[in-house]
């Protein structure tokens, strides 16, 4: 296979959102040049609309310095980060916003006011985190989850971490994925839990309780993504060596896997919160801006992938009613 160059992969995914509306984001706290460049370039791209949440002063002199005019977009004022994180959260319940981007503010902070029970935006879901990393010398994009919320996953948990890759994998073309359960071995021990749970969720998804994708493991990572190393260990299946999901087993190993690929292997990972009514675009301030515009359109990819499901459901809970599915 002929090597790919660093972020082509997301230079095609970005195209393809082009002709796309672009979507109204509510922005938490852009007050420094690197979150706020990335949503206003975001915004010149089309992706997005942005909505800047978080003090109008500092806003504006992040702006300045970095020599970006905001004047196009809506400022709503707020005091400090948790409240500009608690004010965008609301935009969002009133339908003002389809999408929410971290700015400069800690992931703790926005997730805070995300998973808040009474005026969060969480859903029966368990929240989770999916990295779409572009890997030079791999063939197609590779799903790594969960690295960045989830600490120590139940098996529960896992159910749906798993589900919603899943559901992120189907809203950026790949109709059937093929989701690895990552341990360090490809044998089930008694003596290493992460194992078990691995057997576990490839029964569960034999029975139904986990869709639309093909589970296998354990699996170790290099025979969940070389077909090679699969082959030498004699693992069939259409999951071993060709995987397109790398479930962990808990963040720890997620996010060393995640950042020994982005910078033992110039790979970018675009990053993006799963499971609340809407998807949320996480960003790292170490983000180059091709991957935090990669982030933006995968966060509008599945924002209308469910937009399309729900006039789906609909229309088929009342069949005599046409139903205009919104571009």
């Amino acid at each position: 296979m002929s090597e790919l160059k660093p972020g082509e992969k997301y230079e095609r995914l970005i195209a393809a959102v082009k002709d796309l509306p672009p979507a109204l984001t509510a922005v938490v706290h852009p007050v420094d040049a690197a979150s706020l460049a990335g949503a206003i370039d975001a915004a010149k791209l089309g992706l997005i609309t942005p909505i800047l949440v978080g003090p109008r002063e500092r806003i504006e002199a992040a702006a300045r310095a970095a020599d970006l005019d905001i004047s196009p977009y809506e400022v709503v004022d707020a005091p400090f980060s948790h409240a500009s994180a608690e004010l965008a959260v609301a935009l969002l319940r009133d339908g003002r916003a389809e999408l929410l981007m971290k700015g400069s503010l800690h992931t703790d902070e926005l997730m805070a006011a995300v998973v808040k029970r009474d005026s969060g935006l969480r859903t029966e879901r368990r929240i989770s985190h999916c990295f779409v990393m572009d890997v030079p010398r791999h063939a197609s994009a590779l799903f790594i989850t969960d690295a960045a919320i989830n600490i120590a996953p139940s098996l529960q948990d896992k159910v749906h971490i798993v589900q919603n890759a899943i559901e992120l994998a189907h809203a950026l073309g790949i109709a059937c994925p093929k989701v690895a359960i990552l341990s360090a071995m490809e044998t089930v021990n008694p003596n290493v839990p992460s194992t078990i749970e691995a057997a576990a969720l490839c029964k569960m998804a034999d029975r139904g309780q986990i869709t639309g994708g093909l589970l296998d493991g354990p699996l170790a990572l290099d025979n969940a993504i070389s077909p090679e190393a699969a082959a030498i260990k004699k693992i069939g299946g259409p999951v071993a060596g060709n995987a397109d999901i790398l479930v962990v087993p808990n963040l720890d190993a997620g996010n060393m896997l995640a950042k020994s690929l982005s910078f033992l292997a110039e790979s970018d990972a675009a990053g993006i919160v799963l499971g609340a009514r809407v998807p949320i675009i996480l960003t790292s301030r170490a983000d180059s801006l091709l991957t935090r515009l990669a982030s933006c359109a995968v966060a509008v990819l599945l924002a209308r992938h469910n937009k399309a499901l729900q006039a789906q459901q609909t229309q088929q809970s009342l069949p005599g009613l046409p139903v205009k599915v919104a571009p």
